[in-house]
């Protein structure tokens, strides 16, 4: 090339270059970061969205955190954690959580999608029910004998939509919760396959699949990701509910921060908000369906009929479904030894654990007992524990304050029980059981739940783990069983020792290696049942 040809070359990249950064760069008064958290179904889509947020008019320069969390975790966040640590922007799948969260400060701001709850099943159930040509009402599906897949309905907006959806159905009184809790009592008693399961068996194509209450996008995503689209969305005769992944704003911006929040509310609402979820397989907030909608996509081209459902109502309805189950009755042990100092993002494993346990013991029911005690090493004398709080029942009258508001006080001061000298975990555990046994509840559930960072680090007068093991198994008892559950928090934690625990005595161990995890395992391993 030229030499002449090559300097112009030269000056036009860096023109070009420079004219980027100026463009990019000019004007920003303010950089200010919003976090978001949506539904988990929206974290990629939102994450693209977000990546580039166009600067504001009066010169704000938006950058987007984008987190996917599931709406459970994110309400009972709400309630319990610092504002400082909550989203500017919180997009769930239901406007149901807003409700449930009982948090005051949260501005509806639109609609980012829609999209209708519906009963998944197989195109050749279908044919075989004879809803190919007449669609059945909510009653009409529940009365099939068919299984019906109940998810969890703790934590799934559609599963309890659709319940509601039923309980409208069949005319809203006593008999139709009869009705219910029928459904719900015979998907507890494993009379059918988990949601997952169900959806595998429909997207199988076999003509007995059972029917789930599913969002219709996962209907569609899942037929998209197959040759042969054999799920199909069943639409009862009555409308459906709708899941209407509402944009809310969270607390009370001012300033830079409320611009910088309004830009990415619009930018979730934009139209190419509209065409990126309308491509995955959610409708427009107007209804306006995905491109590939009717024939052989497994949901229908229009959208179906609205079933408005009653929030009052349906948080009235989860209050009596969660009232089905078992209550629980639990101990919970908390590692206070020096290494829960250990930084996680802005706090500390301590302080990470406190904020995990308050947010789960908002969402628990009233009629959960719960305990608390603390552990490290000679806490107390040569005892490696403190007992904090004795297990009562959540809803309990404790000198006029309720138990859960006295568990959720001491849970505040874990942070500053932090002791050094080691960690008294086998003792602990033994100790724990040997309390929990005699303070038995035959009508529960009856556990403890031990938290730790790290290992055993008793002195020699401690027992050892296959002593411990012994132990258990020596003075287990058929008639008062009480089974550990073990979380083991962060890379250090032991966790084979607390699966061996846990083995021993039927309970469960769960692995929060990644701390950012220990909401969900924390809220897992509390409603641990088997």
């Amino acid at each position: 090339m030229p030499p002449v040809l090559l300097a112009a070359g030269l000056v036009v990249l860096l023109l070009g270059g420079g004219l980027t950064w100026w463009l990019t760069t000019r004007g920003c008064d303010d950089r200010v970061t919003v976090d978001v958290t949506v539904a988990p179904e929206l974290g990629g889509l939102a994450e693209e969205l977000l990546a580039e947020v166009p600067t504001t008019d009066d010169d704000v320069c938006v950058e987007a955190a984008v987190t996917a969390q599931e709406p459970v975790q994110t309400a009972g966040s709400l309630g319990a954690l610092e504002a400082a640590a909550l989203p500017d922007v919180w997009v769930p799948d239901s406007s149901l959580w807003a409700a449930r969260s009982g948090y005051g400060e949260l501005q509806p701001m639109g609609s980012m999608a829609v999209s209708p709850v519906v009963l998944a099943t197989s195109r050749a159930a279908v044919e075989e029910l004879g809803w190919s040509n007449q669609a059945p009402t909510w009653g009409q599906a529940l009365g099939t004998g068919r299984p019906l897949a109940v998810p969890d309905l703790a934590a799934s907006a559609e599963g309890l939509s659709a319940l509601a959806a039923v309980r409208s159905s069949l005319g809203g009184d006593e008999q139709a919760d009869n009705a219910v809790v029928q459904a719900v009592l015979s998907a507890a008693r494993n009379t059918a396959p988990s949601p997952a399961d169900a959806l595998a068996t429909g997207t199988g194509g076999a003509a007995d699949a059972p029917l789930v209450p599913v969002s219709e996008q996962e209907v569609y995503a899942a037929n998209e990701s197959v040759t042969e689209a054999n799920l199909v969305a069943v639409y009862p005769a009555e409308g459906t509910p709708a899941l209407d992944y509402p944009v809310l704003r969270v607390g009370a911006a001012s300033g830079a921060e409320q611009t910088a929040v309004e830009a990415v509310v619009r930018r979730l609402r934009s139209e190419d908000a509209l065409a990126a979820v309308q491509e995955a397989g959610f409708r427009g907030p107007e209804g306006g369906a995905p491109p590939r909608a009717g024939g052989e996509s497994g949901i229908a081209g229009q959208m179906p009929a609205s079933l408005p459902l009653d929030v009052q109502q349906v948080q009235a309805l989860l209050t009596r479904l969660s009232s089905l189950a078992a209550p629980s009755r639990l101990l919970a042990v908390f590692d206070v030894s020096t290494s829960m100092k250990a930084p996680v993002g802005d706090g500390t494993r301590a302080t990470l654990a406190r904020d995990a346990a308050k947010s789960t013991l908002s969402l628990v029911p009233g009629d959960f007992a719960l305990g608390l005690w603390a552990f490290a090493y000679q806490l107390e004398g040569e005892q490696d524990w403190t007992a904090l709080v004795p297990t009562r029942e959540l809803d309990a009258d404790v000198g006029g304050t309720p138990q859960r508001d006295v568990l959720d006080d001491q849970l505040d001061t874990i942070p500053e029980r932090l002791t050094p000298g080691g960690t008294g975990l086998y003792d602990t555990t033994l100790a724990a059981v040997r309390a929990a046994r005699d303070d038995y509840d035959p009508t529960a559930v009856n556990s403890v739940l031990v938290l730790t960072d790290g290992t055993n680090e008793d002195d020699d007068a401690g027992i050892s783990l296959q002593n411990l093991l012994v132990a258990l198994a020596a003075e287990a008892d058929p008639d008062r069983p009480v089974k550990v559950i073990g979380v083991a928090l962060g890379p250090d934690a032991d966790l084979s020792a607390l699966e061996q625990i846990a083995e021993a005595t039927g309970g469960a161990a769960y692995s929060a290696v990644d701390e950012n995890d220990l909401q969900t395992v924390l809220f897992d391993a509390l409603r641990q049942r088997d």
